[in-house]
């Protein structure tokens, strides 16, 4: 088996046929077909089956999938640091977002590691809540992932600061003319929650709890600026990071008593090199803890 394979079983997986893929990878599709034909050969198992919808991984085809995700990546990041000099860094980063963390900060950290190694790619997505984070950290597919402290943290997690909730109210709310709203306030209001196994529901659900108020659930999203905008528009009262409210929603946006925060921790993979130790350097030097201002409706 070789890295080529692995490369080659991935996009197919990804495009779902031979023809696609080929394609993603600037190869001749008779060059990917038999890769994969030699591949499946040696391991002696078919890892794809054709269905009308195009080539779908098989039970065996998506367990040896996630190995070779795994050992692409060690690949890259092996060829990274092998041509890596003090200030051409090369390859790929893969960092991980527990969705509605760091929205305000990871920009302005990319933006200086990319000034600093301008030859580096960096690939970003964003996770509902940390289990999945922690399982890829496990797994060696991350780079660098940005979530939530929470028991199963790992001990050699860095601290970077808290996040601070907000609610985001409807334009009119009474509510706009405090400084901090009082959550027992909001007693009765419907409110815009995230998909179930989200972490920031999982937040919003303590925080009700705690004050003994009602879910009263009238929608519900999978992304913070999905949710300020139907709570802008009145569906209801939703809540979420400070850093996370898109602009030109600051002035529906106010901080809650009791303070609802959360912290935030970056979680490097073992053995992390130059260009990961540079984005949480830079990820320290972004504001974490300021506290959050926002001015009543007079």
């Amino acid at each position: 088996m070789s890295l080529r394979q692995f490369e080659y079983a991935l996009a197919v997986a990804e495009e779902g046929s031979v023809t696609a893929a080929a394609e993603l990878l600037h190869v001749a599709q008779p060059s990917v077909s038999q890769q994969i034909r030699g591949l499946e050969r040696e391991l002696g198992v078919e890892l794809f089956a054709r269905t009308p919808a195009g080539l779908v991984p098989t039970v065996v085809g998506r367990a040896f999938l996630r190995e070779a995700e795994v050992a692409v990546s060690a690949a890259r990041r092996a060829r990274a640091t092998a041509r890596a000099g003090a200030d051409d860094l090369v390859g790929e980063l893969v960092v991980a977002v527990q969705m509605g963390f760091g929205t305000r900060q990871l920009p302005g950290a990319l933006s200086a590691l990319r000034r600093r190694f301008p030859r580096l790619e960096v690939t970003v997505f964003e996770e509902p809540g940390s289990a999945e984070l922690e399982r890829l950290c496990r797994r060696g597919v991350l780079n660098l992932a940005l979530m939530a402290a929470c028991e199963r943290s790992p001990a050699d997690a860095h601290h970077l600061g808290d996040e601070e909730f907000v609610v985001v109210l409807g334009a009119g709310h009474p509510q706009l003319a405090a400084d901090r709203v009082e959550l027992r306030e909001l007693e009765g209001e419907p409110w815009v929650r995230f998909d179930r196994d989200s972490a920031l529901d999982g937040v919003l659900l303590n925080v009700l709890r705690e004050n003994e108020l009602t879910p009263m659930t009238a929608a519900r999203v999978s992304q913070t600026a999905t949710a300020v905008r139907w709570a802008a528009h009145g569906l209801g009262v939703t809540l979420v990071p400070a850093s996370a409210v898109p602009q030109g929603y600051e002035h529906l946006v106010r901080p809650v008593s009791p303070v609802v925060s959360q912290p935030v921790i970056a979680v490097l993979r073992p053995g992390g090199g130059p260009a990961e130790t540079a984005l949480l350097e830079f990820l320290r030097q972004e504001t974490w803890s300021e506290s959050v201002r926002f001015s009543p409706v007079s």
